[in-house]
């Protein structure tokens, strides 16, 4: 799934590569958050990525040309998850749309774990 914004100049493709990318970085720099994680249905097994696997812990999906998004990630201990997650949600709506035009219609956070 690639994104595409239309303006009076042209049309601009956006990779959804690059909408992973943006969002993993955007939540792993609010503070709380310890890591990004990955939930594989098949086996019910929760991993936990570094930073080089942001876009595991990612799902973004199009509806009517806006972005719903989708983020599993560890907290951690102490802090107030409430707080975090809604950080979270304003950063990454800023950056998204500050930095690539596309409209967010909604941040999803699914806490899969508490890291001390």
């Amino acid at each position: 799934m690639e994104c595409k914004i239309r303006n009076d100049i042209g049309t601009i493709f956006i990779s959804e590569d690059v909408l992973l990318k943006v969002v993993g970085y955007a939540a792993l720099e609010c503070y709380g958050i310890v890591a990004m994680s990955s939930k594989r249905a098949k086996d019910g097994i929760v991993e936990w990525l570094g930073r080089e696997n942001l876009s595991k812990g990612v799902e973004i999906r199009m509806v009517d040309n806006q972005l719903d998004v989708n983020l599993y990630i560890v907290v951690e201990y102490g802090v107030s998850v409430a707080e975090v997650c809604k950080t979270i949600v304003e950063v990454v709506r800023y950056k998204l749309e500050s930095m690539t035009g596309v409209q967010v219609r909604g941040v999803n956070i699914s806490v899969e774990g508490i890291r001390v």
